[in-house]
């Protein structure tokens, strides 16, 4: 019987794949989505490890640009608000009425008129608006309304390490007017790496007391013991006729990732170093003490010294 070729063409292409091609269909889908869910994973490893390093570096460099702007400024002396006296004063005089007496403490120099007229007084007592000089007036002021200013800076803006109770490796002290609002402040930077905390602890320079560090005042919490062993904070410090000035000083922060890396499984760590952090109202006292200009090196308020233990 001949056999019918247009019927067995038409059963050949409604056949479909056989097993065998169907299996291998299968098998090579199989790995396309094995790679393709591979990569995914694996950009998702990648961004998490980015991720996890940028959360690292951008808490160190915000806390190293703060130390960076607070130490630039240490030393700073400012009176809240301009001070004009209300009456006259004489030669001899050892009281001075003022608009406002606030930010002014024992032991201040002040800078009393202007022009030939000028002298500086050192303050043996400031409140209700009156000043008591510790010596007397050596010039007629005959004017009322003449400005009364704080001139100079502190030459203990970077509490000295040979000072009691002064900043150690561990422990950043400083104070004056940090912010630049005319408002001085005490400030203290503490490396803890048994909690792995750097605090920042701020207070008004007339506190009576310094607080206890809380969480509000944690700067970084996944801080590290440096890799060679350096401190936190290390000093270069200049001594003239007694007087120590810290002009510079070196901030080593050492951090971790908050999480481990997905792919070494391991905690990643960055070093940051700032080795040249100069106070700039320091230096510029430690230049008057060169050229023998004491009235405009002031000394540490003792208010201040309460604070340092």
């Amino acid at each position: 019987m001949p056999l019918n070729t247009s019927l067995t063409r038409r059963d050949a292409a409604e056949a479909g794949f056989s097993l065998i091609e169907l299996m291998v269909t299968v098998v090579v889908l199989m790995i396309a989505c094995g790679v393709t869910v591979r990569g995914v994973l694996d950009l998702a490893r990648v961004s998490d490890v980015v991720n996890n390093r940028t959360d690292m570096h951008n808490g160190v460099r915000n806390a190293t640009e703060l130390l960076t702007q607070e130490v630039g400024q240490a030393g700073k002396i400012a009176l809240p608000a301009n001070v004009l006296t209300t009456a006259t004063a004489a030669a001899g005089d050892t009281t001075i009425t003022v608009s406002s007496t606030a930010g002014m403490f024992v032991g201040e120099l002040l800078a009393l008129d202007t022009g030939a007229n000028q002298e500086t007084i050192t303050v043996a007592a400031a409140n209700g608006g009156t000043i008591t000089t510790a010596d007397p007036l050596i010039k007629d002021h005959n004017a009322a309304n003449v400005p009364v200013t704080a001139p100079g800076g502190f030459s203990a803006g970077i509490v000295p390490t040979n000072m009691a109770n002064g900043s150690t490796g561990t422990v950043l002290k400083i104070f004056g007017d940090i912010n630049g609002d005319r408002q001085m402040v005490y400030v203290e930077y503490r490396c803890d790496i048994g909690t792995g905390r750097l605090y920042r602890n701020a207070m008004p320079f007339t506190a009576n007391a310094k607080p206890a560090p809380t969480v509000e005042q944690i700067l970084i919490d996944n801080l590290v013991a440096n890799p060679d062993g350096t401190p936190c904070f290390t000093y270069q410090s200049q001594t003239v006729t007694g007087i120590t000035f810290v002009l510079d000083v070196a901030i080593t922060l050492t951090v971790q990732t908050q999480t481990r890396d997905p792919i070494t499984r391991q905690f990643q760590t960055e070093t940051k170093a700032l080795l040249n952090v100069s106070p700039r109202n320091v230096f510029n006292s430690w230049q008057h003490a060169g050229l023998g200009l004491r009235n405009r090196i002031q000394p540490i308020p003792p208010s201040v010294q309460n604070l340092l233990p």
